[in-house]
C-alpha cells in the first residue's frame, strides 16, 4: 500500500494528506486509493497537473469501463479536487453534470414471510455435498439470520463460533464497514438455529472451536464458505422455490438486508411504536453511521404506505373532519 510520500504527481502531496485525512475519520477508503494512485501515475507520466483538458485525457483511459464505475471514478476525483480547493480556491473541480448517467438503481425485492418460509423448508432438502457435509443445518442458519438481524452477506460470512454468546443470545460482528464492530441481540429464532446447529456439529465431532466459521465448509480442512460458493447455493434454493423479483430475475443475497429493515418498520407501525424515534435504533443494529444510509433500504412498498395511512388516520383523522366539516358549514364555494 502507498505512503502519503509515495504518490509522485503535482497532486501527489494532496492526495496523500486526503486520504490520510479520511482514514483518520475510520473510513478505508480502498476503492478510493486505488482510483487516485491511478490517477497519480497518469498525472506524474505526463508531468501535468490536472486541469480540464488532463482530466479529460484522464477520462478517455477510462473508456473501457461501464458508464456507472467511470460515474464513480469521476466523483472520487471530483470530491479529492473539493478537498483541493479549499487551500487553493483557482484550483479545476470537474463540473458533475458532465459525468455520465446516474444507473437507476436497482429495485430490491422484499422477501415475504411466505417466501422465507419456502427457503427454510428448502433447505432441509439440500443433499450434503463432499466438501459440506452439513450443507442443510448450515443453510438454515445462514437463511435465519439473513433474515432476523439484517446481516451483511460478508458479516455473516466472517462470523466465527466464538462470535456466538449462547448465554447472553448475542452474536458479535467485528470491525466490518467504517471500522465498527457491533453486538447484536438475538431473536429466538436465530438463537435456536444456531444451538441446533453447534449441537449437530458436536456430535458428529466437527469443529466448534471459538475459530471455527459459524458456516463452516468442511473443504480445506474447514474453512467459511466464500461469497461465490455461499451465493450459488442460495440460487439454488431460489431456483427451487420459484422465488423471482417483479422483472424475473432471482432476488439478490443483499435484498434479504432490505426485507429486515422494511419488516422492522412494518413491526413498529402495528405496535404502534414512534417510527421516527426507533429509526436510530434500527441504524444502530444495521451498523450504520447515520439514518441516512438506514433510510436507503426503507423502501415505501405497499404494505408500508398502507400502516402510514391507518397512523395518519388515527392521529389527524378527527382534525380533517373538522376541518371539512368547518368549510362546509361557511355556505357555498
Amino acid at each position: 500500500m502507498r505512503t502519503a510520500g509515495a504518490f509522485t504527481s503535482t497532486l501527489g502531496a494532496t492526495i496523500g494528506r486526503y486520504l490520510a485525512l479520511k482514514q483518520a475519520l475510520g473510513r478505508r477508503y480502498g476503492v478510493e486509493r486505488g482510483v487516485l494512485t491511478h490517477l497519480d501515475r497518469f498525472l506524474s507520466a505526463t508531468a501535468a497537473d490536472l486541469t480540464a483538458e488532463t482530466f479529460t485525457q484522464w477520462c478517455r483511459t477510462r473508456e473501457h469501463m461501464t458508464s456507472g464505475v467511470r460515474r464513480n471514478w469521476m466523483r472520487i476525483v471530483r470530491n479529492l479536487c473539493l478537498y483541493r480547493q479549499r487551500t487553493e480556491p483557482s484550483s479545476f473541480v470537474p463540473d458533475a453534470t458532465q459525468f455520465p448517467a446516474l444507473h437507476q438503481a436497482v429495485c430490491p425485492h422484499i422477501f415475504s414471510e411466505a417466501e422465507v418460509s419456502r427457503l427454510l423448508a428448502a433447505s432441509q432438502d439440500l443433499p450434503p455435498g463432499t466438501g459440506s457435509p452439513l450443507r442443510r443445518e448450515h443453510f438454515r442458519v445462514a437463511i435465519v439470520l439473513l433474515y432476523t438481524s439484517g446481516l451483511r452477506r460478508g458479516e455473516l460470512l466472517r462470523l466465527t463460533v466464538g462470535d456466538y454468546d449462547p448465554k447472553e443470545h448475542t452474536l458479535l460482528v467485528r470491525e466490518s464497514k467504517f471500522h465498527k464492530s457491533r453486538l447484536l441481540p438475538l431473536s429466538s429464532d436465530g438463537v435456536q438455529a444456531i444451538d441446533d446447529l453447534l449441537d449437530v456439529r458436536r456430535s458428529r465431532r466437527l469443529a466448534t472451536g471459538p475459530e471455527a466459521p459459524l458456516l463452516w465448509n468442511h473443504r480445506g480442512s474447514g474453512r467459511p464458505y466464500t461469497g461465490v460458493g455461499f451465493g450459488t447455493t442460495i440460487r439454488v434454493l431460489l431456483r427451487t422455490t420459484g422465488i423471482r423479483t417483479a422483472a424475473g430475475r432471482f432476488p439478490r443475497v443483499h435484498d434479504f438486508r432490505h426485507t429486515f429493515a422494511v419488516h422492522a418498520l412494518l413491526r413498529w407501525y402495528r405496535a404502534g411504536h414512534d417510527v421516527q424515534a426507533k429509526l436510530p435504533l434500527l441504524a444502530t443494529y444495521m451498523g450504520h453511521v447515520s439514518i441516512v444510509s438506514t433510510a436507503y433500504y426503507l423502501r415505501f412498498i405497499d404494505q408500508l404506505a398502507g400502516c402510514a395511512s391507518e397512523r395518519f388516520a388515527q392521529r389527524c383523522g378527527a382534525l380533517i373532519s373538522h376541518s371539512s366539516l368547518s368549510t362546509g358549514s361557511g355556505g357555498d364555494l
